[in-house]
């Protein structure tokens, strides 16, 4: 069969992508990009990763949306009710969505998609016989006996089990997106590798690790503001080349459309150490920046070990760590500029709620850091402090490693590999480590979830327990008011700061190295591969 598949795949690119998937004499565009760590699955309900993110944003749609200012909008359900109480949300669904053609469905035609659906995808997510990774979206959060109601064809009801105010923020991840029971049951364990969703984007074929392409979906229900139907483009194919560097130069060739990030062994080549394209590049390279909702810290274990003593948990020497290292410097030399040095909470810069005049975290003060440890008695003893971190992050843990030494901190850096270091995180057996966090929606309570003393970890790594904060946590569940919610969110981000059970390091950057061929493909704060608007000339 694999021979067979080969030649179909090589027939279909021949045919529709002309090899290198440029814009081809038919006129079909097609937009490229590579995967270099592989997709697991085209299953919403396992995209637990950006790589499958990506490609299941193509393919499936979700009630609500985030727009370019991460503002919950419609997409599926045209407008929604909120009851007085906040705890039932009802959606009224547009009438012009179907489901993708599929051998599922009578004669192959996709339906049209109803509120069953909706009950069906959200229950799906909860089947523990399905054990999606994304079941702690609703976990504890939806009512325990009817979650979700189907009132009619179009019109679904969620019902919590008290107020949440991130709610709809919830409903906008991926892991909510639309599939059809008929497709599902067909294929079983296999609907990962056979999708079907209402997106902007049809599943074609999926060679693994070779290639994987889309075509677009003639009968999606969006139109652009002059009443063009959406998408432009003709057809998506990912590349999975694990090297970096072929990557770089495919993309140097036009055999790829664009590079999310770069690796660190290209960064200087781009840019400059203030994170611009250097000249050789000008005209060649579109460079595109965009604050990006991850923080990335190093996190602290606040739950003593009775086996071992921790220096650690003295918040002095916490706050010595935080004050020790200059960020500033390690995003210039490191980074190339790219992010922004985290002096202020654990909020990234990018969300609403954030506000470094409001929350003031730490600068580096090396007089005021070696003050903490003669205060704290650690000077005393020295007791050694290791750090675990994974080895892309290597050089940036020695960096700060150093700086902390200059301190007076008997410091080591551990490099593991990255699944040890979750594994460990985890079970909270790693007293001192490096670790981000990326939202999974567009509100900074899933960043304060990660200290709620209430939450196991992950996402609560640190086992941080803090009565104010809980007390604080709760109370702006049951705020709906957007303003009066943020001035909780960042009081509880200055008990954070001032319990430091993290050391905040930088808050991230989008960045993009675009073909200039592509336009109307802005970045965007989640980091999600939107290509409905795109063009390639």
């Amino acid at each position: 069969m694999r021979p067979l598949l080969q030649i179909y795949i090589l027939l279909c690119l021949a045919i529709i992508l002309n090899s290198c998937g440029q814009t081809v004499s038919s006129g079909k565009a097609v937009f490229q990009y590579n995967e270099p760590t592989g997709i697991a699955s085209l299953d919403p309900a396992f995209a637990k990763n950006q790589s499958v993110i990506w490609a299941v944003h193509q393919l499936y749609n979700t009630l609500v949306e985030t727009d370019s200012n991460l503002n919950i909008v419609p997409l599926i359900a045209s407008s929604w009710d909120i009851s007085e109480d906040r705890t039932a949300y009802t959606f009224h669904l547009r009438t012009d969505v179907y489901f993708h053609d599929n051998d599922a469905f009578p004669n192959g035609k996709g339906r049209k998609l109803t509120a069953h659906d909706v009950v069906y995808s959200f229950s799906r997510i909860t089947d523990k016989s399905v054990a999606s990774p994304g079941a702690w979206i609703f976990n504890n959060r939806v009512d325990s006996v009817h979650p979700f109601i189907a009132l009619n064809d179009s019109t679904f009801q969620l019902t919590l089990q008290r107020p949440f105010s991130p709610i709809l923020g919830v409903l906008s991840n991926v892991y909510c997106s639309i599939v059809p029971r008929e497709v599902v049951q067909k294929y079983g364990k296999d609907f990962r590798s056979h999708p079907c969703g209402t997106g902007p984007f049809q599943f074609k074929f999926w060679d693994e690790g070779q290639a994987l392409v889309f075509w677009k979906n003639p009968h999606y229900f969006e139109k652009d503001g002059k009443g063009n139907p959406l998408p432009y483009l003709d057809a998506i194919k990912v590349s999975f080349y694990d090297s970096r560097a072929t990557e770089f130069l495919q993309f140097q060739q036009g055999n790829i459309d664009f590079i999310n990030d770069l690796d660190p062994s290209f960064k200087d080549e781009v840019l400059t150490k203030t994170g611009q394209l250097k000249k050789q590049w000008v005209g060649k390279i579109d460079l595109q920046k965009h604050a990006y909702l991850n923080t990335e810290y190093l996190g602290i274990l606040m739950k003593p070990d009775p086996t071992q003593s921790n220096p650690l948990l003295n918040k002095l020497v916490r706050k010595a760590i935080n004050l020790g290292f200059d960020r500033e410097k390690l995003i210039l030399y490191l980074r190339n500029s790219i992010g922004k040095a985290a002096n202020s909470g654990f909020i990234p810069a990018g969300l609403p709620s954030y506000n470094d005049t409001l929350v003031q975290g730490y600068h580096y003060d090396p007089i005021k850091a070696r003050q903490f440890l003669e205060e704290s008695g650690y000077v005393k003893t020295k007791p050694p402090i290791k750090l675990l971190t994974i080895p892309i992050y290597a050089d940036l843990a020695g960096y700060i490693a150093r700086q902390l030494e200059d301190i007076g901190l008997n410091i080591s850096v551990e490099v593991i590999p990255k699944s040890l270091l979750l594994e460990q995180t985890a079970q909270s057996k790693a007293p001192f480590f490096r670790a981000s966090w990326i939202a999974d929606y567009p509100d900074a309570e899933n960043y304060l979830s990660v200290f709620y003393s209430k939450n196991p970890a992950p996402p609560n790594y640190t086992r941080f327990n803090n009565a104010a904060f809980d007390a604080l946590y709760e109370l702006a569940m049951n705020t709906p008011n957007d303003s009066a919610r943020f001035e909780l969110y960042r009081k509880m981000d200055r008990i954070i700061v001032e319990e430091a059970p993290l050391v905040p390091l930088w808050y991230d950057e989008v960045i993009h190295l675009v073909s200039p061929s592509v336009k109307g493909f802005p970045a965007n704060a989640l980091n999600w591969l939107e290509l409905r608007h795109a063009k390639k000339n």
